[in-house]
């Protein structure tokens, strides 16, 4: 298992609750107030209007299925076309994906998902805080946790950018391409977030993240 992996497999989970709101008649990406932790880049949004144009057009298993296509995936994560194709037969393979039945699109076995994240991922892919530097809130300072913990430092964990907004301790992303992918779309901010909250965290943070990662990936029981 390789580090984007899991960053394709959180995505996955994303797309997932995008096509349920395309069921719904309606599909939304907006950030909310205040998350965008960077210098705003108009190329590096995704606009929900533009999202369901393709589906007026084509119909709605054929727009979701595009989501899915390699080409789609890379601009979204980051990944490279060729490293797609390699992840998602990797996850295949150990059974944290699978593919549906109905339209062949890749899915995320999200509670086996869960369970790697929560026991797993600070052993597999371990960071902790570095220098000080500019770059964009993660972990207990990102919007997701933020209002739900007290600060414990006077530096808050960042993943590093150029363009963000916060001045603190730099964590090494999950993989490489996290910072492009959680620009455009606020529940990837949300999940890699928590998951580095995970990763890093005291007790009380990681006890907190794993119940909120729970609900975001749709874990039941």
């Amino acid at each position: 298992m390789k580090s984007q992996d899991i960053l394709l497999l959180l995505k996955l989970v994303s797309l997932y609750k995008q096509e349920q709101q395309i069921e719904r008649g309606h599909i939304s990406k907006a950030w909310p107030l205040d998350w965008q932790d960077w210098e705003v880049i108009e190329e590096e949004q995704s606009e929900p209007d533009d999202l369901l144009l393709p589906e007026r057009k084509f119909g709605a298993n054929e727009f979701i299925a595009s989501l899915y296509t390699a080409r789609k995936l890379e601009v979204e994560t980051g990944i490279s076309k060729s490293q797609i194709n390699l992840s998602l037969n990797r996850c295949i393979e150990i059974g944290l994906a699978k593919k549906e039945r109905k339209i062949g699109i890749p899915r995320a076995n999200v509670r086996a998902l869960f369970e790697f994240i929560v026991f797993g991922i600070k052993y597999v892919f371990p960071t902790k805080p570095q220098e000080i530097t500019r770059g964009i809130a993660t972990a207990f300072a990102a919007p997701v946790l933020k209002e739900k913990l007290m600060s414990t430092g006077e530096y808050v964990p960042i993943w590093p950018d150029a363009k963000g907004n916060t001045k603190g301790q730099a964590v090494e992303p999950l993989y490489k391409s996290a910072v492009h992918a959680v620009r455009r779309d606020p529940e990837m901010y949300s999940m890699l977030a928590l998951v580095d909250a995970i990763r890093i965290g005291r007790p009380r943070e990681k006890s907190l993240a794993v119940e909120l990662l729970k609900q975001h990936l749709g874990v039941s029981g």
